[in-house]
C-alpha cells in the first residue's frame, strides 16, 4: 500500500462518515424538542377528556416516526423542531415544569405570534392524524381514536406501513 492510496482511502472513509452522520442527525428528534411537543400535544389532548390523551394514543410517537420519514418534507421537519425549541426559549426552558395554567398561557401568547400560530397548527394538524391514522402508522394505539368516535378506520386496512 503506498502512502498516496493510504490517504485518499483515508479521505473518502472520513468523508463518508461524517455525511452519515449529518444524514442521521437531519433524521433524528432531539430529546429536548420531543420532550416540548410532547408536553403540548398533552395540553391539547389531556386525560380525562372526551377524546384519548395524547399519551393514550402514542401521539409523541406517530409525531416523531412521521416527520423523521424519508418522505417527509425537510422543511417541516426543521419547522417542527425548531418550533419546539423556540417555544422552550421564549418560556426560557422552564415550559415543561408549567402547570397546566401556565402552560395555557404560554401556548395562548406563543399562538399571538405568526410562527407560534403556523407550529401549533402543525403540532395539532399531526397530532390529530396520529388519533385518527390507522394503528399501523404507530398512532391511534389500541384504535382507542376511532372508538371515541365511534367509528372504524376503512377497509381493506392498509398491510404495510409505507
Amino acid at each position: 500500500m503506498d502512502r498516496r492510496w493510504f490517504l485518499g482511502a483515508s479521505m473518502v472513509g472520513g468523508a463518508s462518515v461524517l455525511l452519515a452522520s449529518g444524514h442521521k442527525k437531519e433524521r433524528e428528534v432531539p430529546d429536548s424538542a420531543l420532550c416540548v411537543i410532547e408536553a403540548v400535544q398533552q395540553h391539547m389532548f389531556p386525560e380525562g377528556s372526551l377524546l384519548p390523551s395524547a399519551q393514550t394514543f402514542h401521539a409523541s410517537e406517530f409525531l416523531a416516526e412521521t416527520i423523521i420519514h424519508p418522505a417527509y418534507d425537510k422543511d417541516i421537519r426543521k419547522f417542527v423542531i425548531e418550533g419546539a425549541m423556540e417555544l422552550q426559549s421564549r418560556e426560557k426552558q422552564h415550559f415543561l415544569a408549567y402547570d397546566t395554567e401556565r402552560k395555557e398561557k404560554a401556548l395562548r401568547a406563543y399562538e399571538e405570534t405568526s410562527y407560534g400560530s403556523g407550529w401549533l397548527d402543525r403540532i395539532m394538524l399531526l397530532s390529530l392524524e396520529g388519533l385518527l391514522s390507522d394503528p399501523l402508522y404507530g398512532g391511534n394505539f389500541g384504535q382507542s381514536g376511532w372508538k371515541a368516535l365511534h367509528t372504524k378506520g376503512g377497509d381493506p386496512h392498509p398491510s404495510t406501513r409505507y
